[in-house]
Formats: structure tokens, sequence, C-alpha cells
């Protein structure tokens, strides 16, 4: 019986050529958008699942206030902050802590010859237990023993063959920096797998940098990252983690305000300040650190709602297939009626009716399954390079992906034919022989047909109104005013390694013919800059509101605000005229927050080292960051006050329009005039800060792809019901034409019941693209307006792409010659 079912489902398909090509096209992209969808799904949720005892590794956030102000919370902290957590509470088995030294220069010399050297910007500085806790999969080596020494490297495989090609890794040495200092490769891992929030190729021991370890009692030296493991008999769900937590403040207040501090915890929480600590699953910190806005110094965070909101677009392209599938099936029924009346008064029963229809609608399916499978073979290496994934075809057989596509090609297969298929076996058979009229324009068909076509148009417009809006906050990113001009500058980085040549080198930088200015710093906009607490001092006429203020700050020369084009609103720039070694500079936002009515010649003191800063001018705010973060208080140190220390120093570079790649060939060969073996290397700032918005270009990129390739879908069935619309009215039309109607009366007749639809979806998508919309924008501090435009220009497209897509079928029915469809009257 099967066997006759899938002959005849096969036989229709060949006879309906032009309905079979849009049914099987419509499913087959609407399958290969899901499947590349559920891909990416699966990459992001499986995120750091590979580690044994994932589940029960935490990452330490914290949260501070200071003076009452707005509280922060994020993935930053201290050294001694994970040794103590193991030291205080049973429940936490082992502590792993991570510092980021930046940039480093690496080089491999054999025979007293350099034979390679390279800037690695992926070291990381761990604790000798981090390959035992983040079980990685070792080539060469011993997880337990291979960073014990503090002069052992741990490099992975493909760095090996940078550095030693195929030759053994394990005992060379790599020296590191300027300074030279050696390092012997102790074990090689192999390459790091692309689902893990660490992205490394050298791991060195944290106690190989003085900086941190002359820091290991600081409680408020924010530069590691600390990771906890607990054991294995300790509970992982939410409230056993809370009883945990609630152990921690006794463990702030016992060790956190020592003598070294200054300050006891009780003064601490008196000025209005705040300190706490809390764990994050592990497993959770690359979907979710963003929305809860935790900085962690992970390079790989995405966020959940960039999953959800992908899962959303998978379901409404399949809900479009399946549509498409369920109005031609019901458009072409008064061609199948004759089939179920015969088929009826021969015999068969309903169910077996049913049952044929249903093989259809699966044979569809099927098909559309195959062809699916090739289009994502053809599509996924561009959809990677959109994504920024690295999806393999492979994939789609491991795990439960398989499963899902089985079960995906069955429920669209159900999807599409089970209301075709009871629609088509409830004619009756007389009333199909007799040819009477077989629909009424009952409000339940009109509802149906009409309400599927609403169905398809309202989302393929949201789509629109909402990728033309992820596009016009991208543009506002790249064009708002962000308190200093990012145009054509160029930032040369890791210029520390120049030593006490560093202030020549710029001398000779600005001499270039392509050169405007140049200015040394200790960071750049888009990088990491320095937060510490300073107190600002009152006078009897101008008292600060603050006890206390945080700021971030750069350390710069006097060249730095002009090269950025920054605005100094009050007072004066740094000057060689005069000895600024104490002197700062501040933003608008730190002077408002601080309450001085003017702050220039006013005081800041850092208890840090009893330094003690005057106020010399107040500049416009400017944006270091990301748009989706608020301008925060910030300082401009002169380079002379060595107010701290950071392994970094930057040189950013202003050149004048023209031939930049020339420009940049000048800077290098100076460069390579004062460090022959060092690495050149630069980036330009406004790439930079284009990179800030990375992961929501990629969103807006895919967005814009499955929107295209909804409307395609909503367009094929559109396309589809006018075929059979004409076909329908064929003689309606014919009796027009005999009767004077014109080509444009004919055509205006059969487009304007489709774009009532299209205008009646966009009434119902608009609110809807708003208010999502809107939600999105909220992750922004600075963000667009949503205005009229959007929506005017998504509904006028979708009306211009369903006008086109039915004036071919309309035109044509229009200029048939009438005798042809009157000739059987």
């Amino acid at each position: 019986m099967f066997k006759n079912y899938f002959k005849t489902a096969w036989r229709n398909i060949q006879r309906n050529k032009v309905n079979s090509f849009i049914n099987i096209a419509g499913l087959s992209i609407g399958m290969a958008c899901v499947i590349l969808i559920v891909m990416y799904v699966q990459d992001e949720v499986r995120f750091d699942k590979f580690f044994k005892d994932a589940d029960h590794i935490f990452q330490v956030n914290m949260t501070t206030m200071s003076n009452g102000v707005e509280s922060t919370t994020g993935g930053n902290t201290a050294p001694k902050v994970g040794p103590t957590l193991v030291n205080s509470y049973p429940e936490i088995e082992s502590c792993v802590r991570i510092y980021r030294p930046g940039d480093v220069m690496v080089r491999y010399e054999e025979n007293a010859k350099t034979e390679n050297y390279f800037t690695e910007k992926r070291v990381m500085a761990v604790d000798s237990n981090f390959l035992q806790v983040f079980n990685y999969n070792i080539l060469k080596g011993n997880a337990a023993t291979c960073l014990q020494k503090p002069n052992a490297v741990v490099i992975t495989e493909v760095t090996a063959k940078k550095y030693f090609g195929n030759t053994n890794a394990i005992g060379k040495l790599l020296l590191f920096d300027t300074d030279r200092k050696p390092f012997i490769v102790t074990a090689v891992l192999k390459d790091i797998p692309a689902q893990s929030s660490f992205q490394f190729d050298m791991l060195a021991p944290i106690n190989a940098y003085a900086e941190v370890k002359k820091r290991s009692w600081n409680w408020f030296w924010l530069q590691v990252n600390t990771y906890v493991k607990l054991r294995s008999n300790v509970g992982v769900d939410k409230a056993s983690i809370a009883r945990l937590e609630a152990k921690f403040p006794a463990m702030v207040k016992e060790h956190a305000f020592q003598s070294e501090y200054g300050q006891t915890y009780e003064e601490f929480v008196k000025m209005g300040g705040k300190l706490e600590y809390s764990l994050m699953p592990f497993t959770k910190v690359h979907l979710y650190a963003n929305p809860m806005n935790v900085p962690a110094r992970l390079t790989t965070l995405s966020d959940i709602k960039y999953v959800y909101i992908f899962s959303v677009i998978a379901l409404f392209i399949i809900i479009l297939a399946c549509v498409n599938f369920m109005n031609l099936s019901t458009a072409q029924s008064a061609t199948r009626a004759k089939e179920v009346g015969i088929r009826k008064v021969l015999g068969s029963v309903k169910s077996q009716l049913i049952k044929q229809f249903l093989t259809e609608a699966m044979l569809y399916s099927l098909i559309a399954t195959v062809i699916a499978f090739v289009l994502v073979l053809l599509t996924i290496k561009p959809f990677n390079d959109v994504a920024g994934k690295a999806l393999t075809f492979g994939s789609i057989f491991s795990g439960y992906i398989w499963l899902f596509i089985l079960a995906l090609s069955l429920l669209s297969g159900l999807l599409a034919g089970l209301y075709p298929a009871f629609y088509l076996t409830s004619f009756n058979p007389v009333t199909v022989l007799k040819g009477l009229k077989l629909f009424k324009n009952s409000l339940g068909n009109l509802f149906i047909r009409n309400g599927l076509v609403v169905l398809q148009f309202t989302i393929s417009i949201a789509l629109i109104v909402c990728t033309i809006i992820v596009f016009q906050q991208l543009k506002y990113t790249q064009h708002k005013d962000l308190g200093l001009n990012k145009e054509n500058v160029v930032v040369i980085a890791n210029t520390k390694r120049l030593g006490n040549n560093e202030e020549a080198f710029r001398q000779e930088l600005i001499k270039q013919p392509g050169v405007i200015d140049a200015s040394v710093s200790s960071s750049i906009p888009t990088k990491s800059n320095f937060g510490d607490d300073y107190v600002p001092e009152p006078t009897e006429k101008d008292k600060p509101l603050m006890k206390e203020v945080g700021l971030s700050s750069f350390m710069v020369d006097e060249e730095f605000i002009p090269t950025l084009k920054m605005k100094v609103l009050q007072g004066r720039n740094f000057s060689k005229n005069f000895n600024d070694s104490a002197s700062v500079i501040l933003n608008e936002t730190a002077a408002t927050m601080i309450g001085w009515k003017n702050a220039v010649g006013k005081y800041l003191s850092y208890p840090g080292n009893d330094q003690r800063f005057k106020v010399i001018a107040v500049v416009k705010d400017f944006n270091v960051a990301s748009l989706k973060q608020t301008v925060e208080p910030f300082a401009l140190f002169n380079n002379s006050s060595h107010t701290y220390s950071l392994n970094s120093s930057y040189i950013s570079v202003r050149l004048r329009p023209g031939n930049l790649n020339d420009y940049i060939h000048q800077l290098e060969n100076k460069w390579k005039s004062f460090t022959p073996n060092t690495p050149f290397d630069y980036s330009f700032l406004d790439n930079e800060f284009d990179a800030l918005y990375r992961s929501e270009q990629r969103m807006g990129a895919v967005f814009g792809i499955f929107t295209f390739l909804s409307i395609f879908v909503a367009c094929l069935g559109l396309f589809g019901l006018s075929v059979y619309t004409a076909e329908r009215r064929k003689k309606e039309i014919g009796v027009r034409k005999v009767l004077g109607a014109s080509v444009q009366s004919v055509v205006a007749l059969l487009s304007k019941e489709f774009l009532k639809l299209v205008l009646l979806s966009a009434v119902v998508a608009f609110p809807a693209a708003w208010f999502f919309m809107n939600k999105w924008l909220e992750d922004f501090a600075y963000r667009i307006s949503i205005g009229w435009a959007a929506f005017v220009v998504a509904g006028f497209a979708a009306l211009l792409i369903a006008l086109f897509t039915i004036s071919f079928q309309a035109i044509k029915a229009a200029i048939a010659n009438p005798v042809e469809s009157l000739r059987m009257e």
C-alpha cells in the first residue's frame, strides 16, 4: 500500500512541476537555514562544557561600590582572592588565577642566531595547576608538573610548528621580550578548541611575573581573573552556591582590610563602600557575562539573546516554508478535487486519502532535506566567515543534530501536509463530479488562506524593520562624536620595547612627510586602562560632593590631546614649559561627579603612594570603550608622573590624508632603523573602535542574510498563489477583456487583493518589530531613536517586492487571448 502511495505522490510531483519546484525550493531553503542556525546555536551553548567536571568550575566575580556610587560587577579580581577562598572554605578544592601580560615578543635562537621571532598576543600567565583544572589535551608533557618551574612555558601545537617546524619542541628555549628572559618548553597542547572561552598560544607560570608576585597580598589590584573548582561532593545548584556565597562577607571583613590598605572594614563601609564576591558557573560565562555586564578579559564572549534571536528566526523561516506548501496545496484544490471525487466513488475511504496526501507531503520534505544538506555543504564556509565561527559539515552527524534534522524533516512534512490532507479529503464526491462550485467565500476559508499570507509577510516585514534598525545603530556607532578624532590615526603597539629610545623614535616620526603629530601614552582608547580611587581635596569655597572618586586613566605626553584632536574646555594642556609630573587633566564626567564648581586649580590625592595632583584642565568627555557603556570618570596623568607602572606603551600617529600605505611603509622603515629584530605591530584607531562592535556587525550581517531568504521564501509562495489565482479566474478575465477591460485594470484586479494583505501584514509587523528592537537597543548607553523611516522603507520594500512577484503572472494573464479562455463556453 505504501509503495502505491509513493508512486502516486511521485507522479503528482512530476505532473505539477511549477508547484513542485516552489514547494521543494521553499522547504529546502528553509531547512538549510534551520540546520545552519541549529549548528550555530549548538556551538554557542556547548562552550566550555568539554572540560572534566565543568559544572564544578566557577568564575569569581567581584562587586564594588565606592562612596555610595552605583555598584559594578566584574570578573577582574586581585591576586589574594583565590588563595584566601581556598584556605577559608573547605567546599573549594582549588583555584586558578590568570594574568594577561599583553603582547610579548618571543624569539627562538639556535646556535646564537635568531631563527624566528614573533609578537605573541595570546599569552596567559597562570597558576601551576591550570591544566589540572582545565584539562586541555596534552600531546607532550605532564599536566601536573609542566608549569611548576618559573621559567617553564607550555605552547600549542600550531605554535610549536611556527617556531620549531616538525622538530621536537620539548626542552627548546624561547626568549621573552627585550630583556630576553629564557623560558623552556615543558609541554605541547593540542590546538585549543574553538568552543573554549580561553584562547591562547602560550602558558607561562604566573609567579614568573614580578608585577603579580609582589602584589600577592593585594585585594585591590584588579589585574587577574580567578576561577575556583568546588569539591565533587559539593552541590552546584543555585541554593547550594547561594549558601556558599553567604559566607564570603566574613572573609572580606577578616582579610581584605589589613594594615597595608590603610583603612578598616568599618571605615570602608561607613564611607559608602561595598566589596562582595560571587560565583558564576564557568559554562555560563560565554553567553551570560556580556548581558550581565560582567567583563572578564575574554575575547570569545557572546550573548544569549543572539541565540534566542536566531532560534526564533529559524522557527519563522520553517513556518514560512510550510505555509507555502499549505497555501499552494489548498489553492490547487480545484485541480485535485476530481481526483478525490473519483477515488471516493471507486471506494477509497477518507483515511486512505489522508495517508496519500501526507505521503506526498513527506516526499516533498524528504527531497527538500536532501537538497538542504547540499545547500549547507555549499554555504557553510561563507556562513562561518560572516558569523565568525568554525563550524564543520561533519558536525551535523555528531551529537543530536542528525536526530533534530530527522525530526525536522518529519515535522515539516506533517505540518505542511496535515491541513491540506484534511481539507482536500473533505469534498463531497457528488458535488465535485457534477462540476458545481466547490468553495464558498466563507469567512473561515478567507481567514485561513489570507491569514497564512499575512503571517508570511508579517514575519518578513518585521525582519526587514529589524535589519534596518540594526544597521542604523551600527552606522551611528561609526559616526557618533566620540570626543576625539579617530580617523587617519595609526597606533604603534609595544613601543616600550624601544626602551630609552621611545621619545627619540617619536621625534623621528614627526619629521616624516606624512605625519602630522605623534604621542606616547600608556594606553589608547579601546584598550585597557588603569583604575584606582583618588581623594578630592576640599577648599573653603568649593567643597567636593564626594570623599573619594574612582578614576580610570592613561599616562600621556603633551601631544596626546592634539594628536587625537580632543577639546580642552577649561585650563591648559600638558606642556614642556611646566613641570607637570604632579598635574592631572579630568574629563567632564569626573569633574561633574566630584562636584567642584571649577575644577581647575583643585587637588586630588592618591592614597596608593601619597601623591598629590593639581587639576590643570577639563576636557570634553571622550569615549574609550563601546557605546554600550556610558562615559566613565577619566583622568590623564603626565608620563613624567610615574604614578603607576604598566607593561604597555603606545605611540599614536596622526597621518595626513593621502596614500596611507606609503606612510605606513615610512613608519615601518623608521621602526626597523631603531630595532631591526623586533616586529612592527600597528593598527588603525578607527578599526579598533569598529572591533568593539564585531558581534553586532556579525549579527547584522547574519540577520540581513536570513531576512533576504525569508522574503525569498515568502515570495515563492506568493508567486505560486498568483499562478493559481490567475488560473482560477481565467474565464472571468476573458469576459472582462471581451467587455473592454484594459490590461492595466486586469493587472490591478489580480494584484490588489494581495497588496491589501501585505499592507495588513505591515500593520501587524510594525509594533512587534518596534518592541523587540527597542529591547535590543537598551543594551546601548548611546543609541538611535527608532524613527518612522525604517517602517516606511520596510513597508514600501514589501509592497514593491510583492508587486514585482505578482505582476509577472498578472500581466501574463492580462495579455492572454480571451478566445482561448472562453472557447469551452
